[in-house]
């Protein structure tokens, strides 16, 4: 072998080495970056003249949902109780129904103080007594009365001195025994103490004295000291600040008499649905007390006002209560009832199901059976147990009535529908350029008992698609719906069947969500 040979032999050999020693540098270089970055994955730039590949587009939620068929067997239909029912037609319903509560009509409650100050000596009714107009409620012990009493009776005894002054007077005058510079005088002198008598007397009708004990009262009368507080109106006592001994002022509230023969329901109007309720709306009002009474009314007053953190108006009726039926504070369901005349589909309340923000049915075939399909609808207005259906089915369509989140579970159980297309459609979650994967959602549970929201509070990151997921376990509450206000999100609680709801919140801050008779508050905190 020739010298030439060799050197070019280990001319390759070390050349060989060369590249073997910065591959293995790159690769440990490139095994620190991405230790010290926290896992993140550094691209490197691409070649000039290279296409860089589009991002993956979000999912958008104008695009509906494409149809998924998920199998059963026969077994598992008649396991699951499965019932199938065609879709209906009927007139949709423009009711509205909203939480109530029942409160005293402010006209006819009044608050009682004292118009004299001094000390209670005597109280009458207690909590919940009825009481007529002019009846005593109290009895008051009031030195300032009695001073004022005392002051009127003097300033009467000198006016009656006054009085037989100027009779003399005038019969000295008319007999040139007295001057009429001295009749004018006692003129003066009397029409003085006359506005003086007036001016007592006053006082004493402001102290609450009434005209008759004014007439009988003259020089000589007993002065008393103790005043009656009557009661204004008839009505019952809801309060009462009354007791004996108690020392009180003009200020002091006594009592509070309400008139209950009219009451007034104050319910809650959201945003939506201020086009549809105006004065003079005819309304059917129920309680849990009595589900089997209907009180009728008119809409009275709708405030113009919106409360900024539920963004709801106040809406009142007056309705009669002669028995009393209606207690102040019950709960009342009130209906704003109407109907727009016009035909849609309309299918029962436990055939929807919610896969993200969206709804579904399941259509079975009876030609094919153990074969369902999921279908996208969008949803109008629910009257009672029946949901409208705006689009995504058409009357004579079977579907789901009973069992359908049992197939909704067997077709996540069988991932037939890709993560991507179920994912909510408003939470931002698109890759970025630099190849990131998507960040996985948040997660959260709430169950809804006979105390209300458990957890009431909920903590989750801003920016972050969050997963909450409501659980009804009692039918005791009025929790069959959750709404959260400012997302616009309105979702029904079927009776111990899990109900996700997906959204992002944008940015730090508190998120309110309620029953849909907003009875049961629970707050989302994004930090």
């Amino acid at each position: 072998m020739t010298i030439d040979t060799r050197m070019k032999m280990h001319r390759g050999a070390a050349a060989l080495v060369a590249i073997a020693l910065l591959a293995a540098g790159a690769g440990v270089t490139y095994l620190l970056m991405r230790s010290e970055a926290g896992g993140r994955v550094v691209e490197m730039s691409p070649p000039t003249g290279a296409q860089p590949s589009p991002p993956a587009s979000a999912p958008s939620s104008n695009v509906p949902l494409s149809d998924v068929i998920v199998p059963l067997s026969q077994n598992a239909v008649e396991r699951a109780g499965i019932v199938v029912a065609p879709v209906a037609s009927g007139t949709s319903a423009t009711e509205i129904r909203l939480p109530g509560v029942v409160e005293p009509n402010s006209y006819r409650q009044v608050v009682v103080t004292p118009l004299v100050a001094g000390r209670l000596t005597k109280v009458g009714p207690a909590l919940g007594d009825r009481v007529r107009r002019g009846q005593t409620l109290a009895e008051i012990y009031s030195p300032s009365l009695a001073e004022a009493q005392t002051r009127y009776v003097s300033a009467q005894a000198m006016l009656d001195a006054h009085d037989r002054e100027l009779q003399r007077t005038q019969k000295l005058v008319e007999i040139g025994a007295a001057s009429r510079q001295e009749l004018e005088r006692i003129h003066a002198e009397h029409a003085a103490q006359t506005a003086a008598v007036e001016s007592a007397r006053s006082q004493l009708e402001l102290l609450g004295v009434s005209a008759s004990a004014l007439e009988n009262m003259a020089p000589g009368h007993n002065v008393s000291a103790t005043t009656s507080v009557p009661a204004p109106i008839d009505g019952v006592v809801t309060e009462r600040g009354a007791n004996a001994g108690l020392n009180v002022d003009t200020a002091t509230k006594l009592f509070t008499v309400v008139d209950l023969s009219t009451v007034w329901v104050v319910a809650d109007l959201y945003e939506r649905d201020f086009s549809r309720v105006r004065v003079g709306s005819e309304v059917a009002i129920t309680t849990s007390a009595r589900p089997d009474v209907t009180l009728r009314g008119r809409v009275s007053y709708v405030d113009p006002q919106v409360s900024a953190g539920t963004r709801t108006a106040k809406v009142r009726i007056e309705v009669p209560n002669a028995g009393g039926e209606l207690r102040l504070g019950m709960y009342a369901d009130v209906v704003v009832a109407g109907a727009s005349g016009t035909s849609a589909p309309r299918v029962p309340r436990t055939a929807v199901q919610n896969v993200g923000d969206r709804t579904v049915v399941y259509l079975a075939n009876p030609k094919e059976p153990g074969k369902f399909v999921e279908r996208e609808v969008r949803l109008g207005q629910t009257s009672g147990e029946q949901v409208e259906v705006l689009s995504g089915v058409q009357p004579g369509d079977v579907v789901v009535t009973v069992g359908s989140f049992f197939v909704r579970a067997e077709r996540e159980r069988l991932g037939l529908r890709p993560a991507a297309s179920a994912a909510n459609a408003n939470a931002t979650s698109a890759s970025s350029n630099d190849g990131r994967a998507d960040q996985a959602a948040q997660t959260a549970k709430v169950v809804v008992n006979e105390q209300g929201y458990e957890p009431a509070n909920v903590t989750l990151r801003a920016g972050t698609p969050a997963r909450i997921t409501f659980v009804r376990i009692t039918d005791k509450t009025c929790g069959t719906e959750v709404v959260f206000p400012s997302l616009n999100i309105k979702r029904a609680l079927p009776l111990n069947e899990p109900v996700v709801i997906e959204f992002t919140p944008a940015k730090a801050g508190e998120i309110a969500f309620a029953c849909g008779m907003n009875m049961l508050h629970g707050t989302v905190v994004a930090r």
